[in-house]
């Protein structure tokens, strides 16, 4: 059950809701209108390829020194000029990479899970997510980790957070930032710190929760390459791998694909396994059979999703690359504290569930209750008024817009089918607070037109959230790999990925299947193995 080659699965995806999908896209163009390309150099070439670029109109990026290559912007005739070059290997797009966890809306008895706002530094409640106990991290002692450094390829995190700060003061956390926003160590997003959560919350502390490494001893780098839009170039991606090489780390986690392979990316993989770093990656959240990358590299190693009880989670990509599979449904992390947005209503003094809409401006207003039925067109009625808008037809955002276009000082939207509606306004900017509320609450509010309706969107304290992902089974099995080799220092990335799929929890077919990969990552029986048999067996 040691084996882990892969082979070509095709390409066709789809979106799912619930968590990032991979993406067929390339990465965002740049602002001058050039194509994002990446141009591979032939050996001894670097330097005539570079006056190329420049003599074509570009320019060049970054550097990409493992893959041979240059990042750069070029016109398309240049990009064109360039693939006729007799120096050049090949030219192709720098695709996108996106983030493959989002924040969980529904559990599974139609509830939504709630940030564990009481569970603050001075609440004295700990929690063990259930994905430490189902991968047996809790039953591997982790006092050796610091002869093992990890690196999380991600979107920083919060150096401030009460579960995290222990990692920096015992100076084990450095870090590099390629995003261009913020720092290495602040997170504009939430995934990275989550992702970091998972591996490396601290626990005994009495908050939060308690991380694959709960004792802050394992070395960590952070590479930050997302923004808070989740999405990079493949070839920031591929900076950040040497980041994290250069950094030392024994084992990169990327919470993070897309549905484009890449020559250049692969080559920077092969390095890395040449160098003796495990990579590990997440495999993907379409739910169907196409490949996410990096993962779908046979260099990398790619992680599935399942749930609390073991089944694989529906949004988890089936296909011949899914190597082993983590906890990752509903997985209870870190996040930074006022990233989100909160919900309130209440109408003649009674209070309704709410959530903010994603986007809404953090506002509070009060007016008089207002039908505006779905929203289609102004109505001057609603000048000075909070609009009651029913869901369906046209976007949410819309629907606020017309209610501010009206004069409407707030906009209340309810569901038009069962359960809380949780809306975004896609990007769009508006000047007035927005909220979803469910569709049996706006039935009821349908009858308290013309009362006092008072609407409040503010930011939220929570520093713990549910996220769903093959994002966040990766850190699982990242932290494990890092747990596991501390204990077996002189083993190989090799052998350690070896050991790891040799004595996972078969759930699938016998052997290695298209759902699980070899099965479920199992922190003690991976180590009992290596006591028992040693590196080489």
């Amino acid at each position: 059950m040691s084996s882990f080659n892969k082979s070509a699965i095709p390409c066709a995806l789809t979106l799912l809701a619930l968590a990032t999908s991979t993406s067929l896209v390339l990465a965002a163009p740049p602002a001058d209108g050039h194509d994002a390309v990446i141009v591979a150099y032939k050996a001894g070439k670097a330097a005539a390829v570079r006056a190329e670029v420049l003599n074509a109109g570009g320019k060049i990026v970054r550097e990409i020194g493992r893959a041979s290559a240059f990042a750069a912007r070029m016109p398309s005739s240049g990009a064109a000029s360039l693939r006729a070059s007799s120096n050049v290997d090949f030219v192709e797009a720098d695709v996108e990479r996106r983030l493959l966890g989002m924040p969980s809306r529904i559990m599974s008895d139609g509830s939504r899970p709630q940030s564990l706002v009481a569970d603050t530094p001075t609440s004295g409640t700990e929690i063990r997510p259930y994905g430490i106990s189902l991968s047996q991290a809790d039953q591997v002692n982790d006092a050796a980790t610091g002869n093992r450094k990890l690196c999380i390829i991600d979107s920083g995190l919060d150096r401030n957070h009460p579960d995290l700060a222990a990692n920096y003061a015992n100076g084990n956390v450095t870090g590099a930032n390629l995003s261009g926003s913020g720092t290495w160590d602040s997170d504009e997003n939430a995934h990275g710190t989550h992702v970091a959560g998972t591996i490396a919350a601290v626990g005994g502390n009495g908050i939060g929760v308690v991380g694959v490494s709960p004792n802050a001893r394992l070395k960590l780098h952070i590479a930050k390459v997302f923004d808070a839009s989740g999405s990079a170039s493949s070839s920031t991606v591929m900076e950040a791998v040497a980041s994290c090489a250069d950094a030392g780390a024994h084992i990169i986690s990327m919470s993070l694909g897309g549905g484009d392979p890449s020559q250049a990316e692969r080559r920077v993989f092969r390095s890395l396994l040449n160098e003796g770093v495990l990579t590990i990656a997440a495999a993907g959240n379409a739910g169907d059979t196409s490949t996410s990358y990096p993962a779908g590299y046979e260099e990398v190693m790619s992680v599935g999703a399942l749930d609390g009880a073991k089944s694989r989670a529906d949004f988890s990509q089936v296909n011949n690359d899914v190597e082993i599979a983590g906890p990752g449904v509903v997985t209870l992390s870190t996040i930074p504290p006022n990233l989100s947005s909160l919900g309130e209503l209440s109408v003649a003094g009674t209070g309704y569930g709410a959530a903010a809409m994603t986007g809404s401006p953090n506002l509070n207003a009060s007016a008089a209750l207002y039908n505006f039925g779905l929203g289609l067109a102004n109505d001057t009625g609603a000048s000075g008024k909070v609009c009651l808008i029913q869901r369906g037809q046209i976007s949410f955002a819309d629907k606020v817009m017309r209610c501010e276009a009206s004069g409407g000082v707030a906009a209340v939207i309810y569901n038009n089918r069962p359960g809380m509606l949780f809306g975004t306004l896609a990007g769009a900017v508006t000047a007035i607070p927005s909220i979803g509320v469910s569709d049996a609450d706006g039935a009821v509010l349908a009858g308290l037109t013309g009362l006092n309706a008072t609407v409040s969107v503010t930011p939220d304290p929570a520093q713990y959230a549910y996220f769903s992902g093959t994002s966040m089974a990766t850190p699982h099995v990242s932290g494990i790999a890092a747990l596991v080799w501390s204990h077996f220092p002189n083993c190989s990335a090799k052998q350690i990925r070896q050991v790891l799929n040799a004595s996972a929890m078969e759930l699938g077919k016998p052997g290695k299947d298209a759902e699980f990969g070899f099965g479920l990552v199992q922190a003690r029986a991976a180590y009992e193995r290596l006591a028992r048999t040693g590196c080489n067996n």
